[in-house]
């Protein structure tokens, strides 16, 4: 009997101890879920950025794209460098993030620059590359590709859609996503007023991307517009812009 009880004993301070250090693990172990809302509301941010936040809902936008900590991403199209800063605010300093431009215009380099030389891109790698071979040949396994309002414009330059998409898919790991947000055009429309409109069909640009092997798997509707005759261009709207979010998957 005195056996007995002596063995629940040692059962019962084993289990006690195995729950203090559970307890202690948790509270002690980083948190796998990113805090999208502190990296909007980091205190170093631009003013300008805070207006642009205004209009794309950046929380939103990066919890669509599951961007976490550690990650190396593709932000195409790069421009001024918005969303090139918040995926390399999210990704964290054991992440990357290569920032992709090609023939941008003086103003959106200018801006690009001047955000290189702060501490949250210290993280970030400069591109300019072709929008068709986004990447150095070493490149690979990315986690994550971002495309934020700048596909259309690949439908009027000097760029091989086809052979660009192949190369996103290439350049992504099994599993990753490519993430794209863009200005919709009315139905019919296809990609023939990406030039004019800055507008591009959303089943157009789908298709096009979903030829070279990806698979749609989630659609944001946080910056749709009903409103919107999607019959002008984005320039100074007289009602908000129609503008849609698709997540493309490579699969495994």
């Amino acid at each position: 009997m005195t056996m007995q009880y002596s063995k629940r004993s040692v059962l019962r301070q084993a289990m006690i101890a195995l729950a203090v250090f559970v307890s202690l693990f948790t509270l002690l172990a980083p948190s796998s879920a990113q805090d999208y809302a502190a990296i909007v509301a980091a205190p170093d941010r631009a003013d300008g950025d805070r207006q642009t936040d205004q209009r794309r809902d950046p929380v939103k936008l990066l919890a669509f794209t599951g961007v976490k900590n550690g990650m190396t991403v593709l932000d195409m199209g790069a421009g001024g460098g918005y969303s090139t800063e918040l995926m390399a605010r999210a990704v964290g300093p054991s992440g990357k993030v290569y920032g992709q431009d090609f023939e941008t215009s003086a103003r959106a380099k200018e801006r690009f620059d001047a955000r290189m030389k702060t501490d949250a891109m210290k993280n970030v790698v400069a591109l300019a590359r072709p929008f068709d071979d986004p990447l150095p040949a070493d490149v690979a396994n990315v986690d994550l590709i971002t495309f934020f309002f700048f596909y259309h414009d690949t439908t009027y330059m000097a760029v091989d859609r086809a052979a660009m998409n192949k190369k996103l898919f290439g350049a992504l790991k099994p599993g990753g996503f490519l993430v794209i947000a863009d200005h919709s055009a009315k139905p019919g429309a296809g990609t023939s007023v990406g030039k004019t409109l800055h507008r591009i069909e959303q089943s157009s640009l789908r298709g096009e991307v979903e030829a070279v092997g990806f698979k749609l798997v989630g659609s944001g509707d946080w910056l749709r517009h009903p409103e919107d005759p999607r019959d002008e261009r984005i320039f100074q709207p007289k009602v908000p812009v129609d503008e849609f979010v698709l997540k493309f998957q490579k699969p495994n």
